[in-house]
């Protein structure tokens, strides 16, 4: 089976390079430089991944809202980031909406390619019935699949980014007791985490599981230190 990845890049050589990379991993690609040509694109077939740069021509916030529009018709979509925006508010504002990724350029072709067929590969197995899945950890109510990265509490699945299932498995290492700001940034294999981001992650986390449940109180701040799971 072959994949389909769009790439929506304004600039024509990193558009151009991007896709070369890419097909020389085995995958189709469908490039656009703005956001309207890939919603009218996309509309006659649908991606298996998307790549977007944030500034698109003259929008600013092109990617994302472009980012907004595809996850509002198919949740699943793994979504790329590549920006040259690298300040903390951008790319806590590109993983709020539902990005699995969010890297800086400039970036390696080779390397993209290579995130593009690591993101499909974990998409497939999110994707397989339950009992080919393995790996899964319980503590307490919690179960945490490393294999498909899906979260489930009290049975009932929360929807967690990959930032965000990385930062939980690393805090549930060893239950009850306290993680690092720094050990959990380097957990997040992300650039640019500070630990302001890793308190936003965190309330995202929290927000989540108390969707499900209005009593969650599992995740404990240890003020200037990190974070701990209360078994």
């Amino acid at each position: 089976m072959s994949y389909l990845i769009a790439i929506v890049e304004d600039d024509a050589d990193q558009r151009s390079n991007y896709c070369a990379a890419i097909e020389n991993k085995g995958f189709e690609t469908a490039a656009y430089p703005n956001r309207a040509a890939a919603l009218e694109g996309i509309r006659e077939r649908q991606p298996d991944l998307a790549v977007l740069d944030i500034i698109l021509e003259s929008e600013v916030d092109g990617g994302f809202m472009l980012c907004r529009d595809l996850l509002a018709q198919n949740p699943e979509l793994p979504v790329i980031f590549l920006t040259e925006r690298v300040d903390e508010i951008d790319k806590i504002s590109g993983l709020r909406l539902g990005a699995w990724d969010y890297q800086p350029k400039p970036i390696s072709a080779t390397f993209l390619a290579e995130r593009v067929a690591s993101l499909l590969r974990l998409k497939e197995v999110r994707a397989a019935p339950e009992t080919t899945k393995s790996n899964a950890k319980r503590v307490g109510d919690l179960t945490l699949n490393e294999s498909s990265m899906q979260a489930a509490w009290k049975g009932e699945r929360v929807d967690l980014t990959l930032t965000e299932f990385r930062l939980l498995a690393h805090l549930l290492r060893i239950p009850g007791e306290a993680v690092t700001y720094d050990s959990l940034m380097q957990s997040t294999i992300q650039s640019y985490v500070t630990s302001n981001t890793i308190n936003t992650h965190m309330r995202n986390i929290r927000k989540k599981f108390r969707q499900l449940d209005s009593e969650f109180d599992c995740i404990k701040n240890e003020y200037g230190f990190g974070y701990r799971w209360a078994k």
